[in-house]
Parts: structure tokens; C-alpha cells; sequence
């Protein structure tokens, strides 16, 4: 499959840029992962997951975890686990529908970014393993990241054993009638009902 299509050719065509992009494909457009490629993948606490919905429809979502959540198995597989999450699995629901997805790892204190294209197959792990067949990959210019410096990791990322404290979310009142039965019967057993205005409270200050 070619890496640009009609419309994108079109679009090459009416700004003048079609050797443009020729070039940047040859020159940075790589099937297999080189080993500074997987170093800075490894070293990420975090990445930006596109996937798409049966209908076609894109979403995008925030993955994050320990530097090294992210294993490269190969030059061509990556995989990463799904951690708890809010119980749609918009992400993992839309990789068992059409496997297409995208990946974005970025770093905002270098800056630095490398985009990933491939399919991804979803198994049991964490609470699901997703492993990526790498079609692609390739460096972005930086020149539009806005330089951050990191503070903390988030408190919320599972340990070693896989334990992690319980979403804020889930403790807000009402919740626990529709939390999967483990969640509502911890949240019972701490004791750690929240009014959905302390939330939204502790949300907008970043400590939720």
C-alpha cells in the first residue's frame, strides 16, 4: 500500500509539494524500528492512541504508565498493556473491529516525537495486552510542541503486584450501583463516597 493516496497527492499537487513529500517519505518513512527509535519508545511515560470505530469513525486517547510500559518485542511489534479504565474500552473495543491504529510519543522537554502506523491485536493482560505489527514509522518536526518540564509520575499507575488506588471517579456517590463488583465493594469497604461536586472540585485543581 502506497503511503499517500489520491487525496493527499491531490493536495501535494495544488501546494506545490509533491517532491516535498517524496523526499521526507524516502528519507524518514521506516518499516522497522532502529535502536534509538526503541529506546526513545521505551522511554516514554505516556503516548496518544488512535483507533477506529467499525463505522470508521477515529478516536483518540492518552495511554500512560512507568518508562518501559511500553516493550518493543521486535523491530517490527511493540506492545503495551491497557491499564483499568472507565469501562467503555472505546480504544479496545474499536482495535478488535478494524485493528488500524496510530501511536504518538512525544517529548514535550526535548521536544522530540516519532508517529507509529500499524495493526494492533488485543489479548489478556494487565487487564488486556495490546501488541502493534509496525507498518510504519517516522520523526515529526518539533517546532509546534510547547517545551513542559515534568513534575510526577501519576500516582494512579499500577505497582509491581498490580495494585493501584481506586479512581477518584468511582467514589463519587451513586457510582457504586454500576461499578463492576469488585470496584463498588472497595469503594464501600474504604468508605470513600464523594459528592460529584468535591470532584469535580478536585478535577479542576488537578487532584483528582
Amino acid at each position: 500500500m502506497s503511503f499517500y493516496d489520491e487525496h493527499h497527492r491531490a493536495l501535494q499537487d495544488h501546494f506545490d509539494s509533491r517532491a516535498l513529500a517524496d523526499t521526507l517519505q524516502a528519507t524518514i518513512v521506516q518499516p522497522e524500528l532502529d535502536d534509538n527509535t526503541a529506546e526513545f519508545l521505551t522511554d516514554r511515560e505516556f503516548f496518544f492512541l488512535t483507533t477506529v470505530r467499525a463505522d470508521g469513525f477515529p478516536t483518540v486517547s492518552h495511554k500512560g504508565g512507568p518508562a518501559g510500559f511500553v516493550k518493543v518485542l521486535d523491530p517490527t511489534t511493540v506492545a503495551f498493556p491497557s491499564y483499568d479504565g472507565n469501562g467503555m474500552f472505546l480504544s479496545m473495543g474499536n482495535i478488535t473491529a478494524t485493528a488500524k491504529v496510530g501511536l504518538l510519543f512525544i517529548d514535550f522537554e526535548a521536544p522530540h516525537r516519532v508517529r507509529l502506523h500499524g495493526e494492533a491485536t488485543v489479548s489478556a493482560g494487565a487487564e488486556l495486552i495490546v501488541r502493534v505489527a509496525i507498518t510504519e514509522h517516522f520523526v515529526n518536526c518539533p517546532r509546534y510542541i510547547v517545551k513542559h518540564t515534568r513534575v510526577a509520575p501519576s500516582p494512579y499507575i499500577p505497582d509491581d503486584n498490580g495494585d493501584a488506588p481506586i479512581a477518584t471517579w468511582k467514589k463519587i456517590d451513586g457510582m457504586s450501583a454500576v461499578l463492576p463488583p469488585a470496584d463498588a465493594e472497595r469503594v464501600n469497604a474504604e468508605r470513600a463516597q464523594i459528592s460529584i461536586d468535591e470532584y469535580e472540585a478536585r478535577r479542576r485543581n488537578g487532584t483528582a
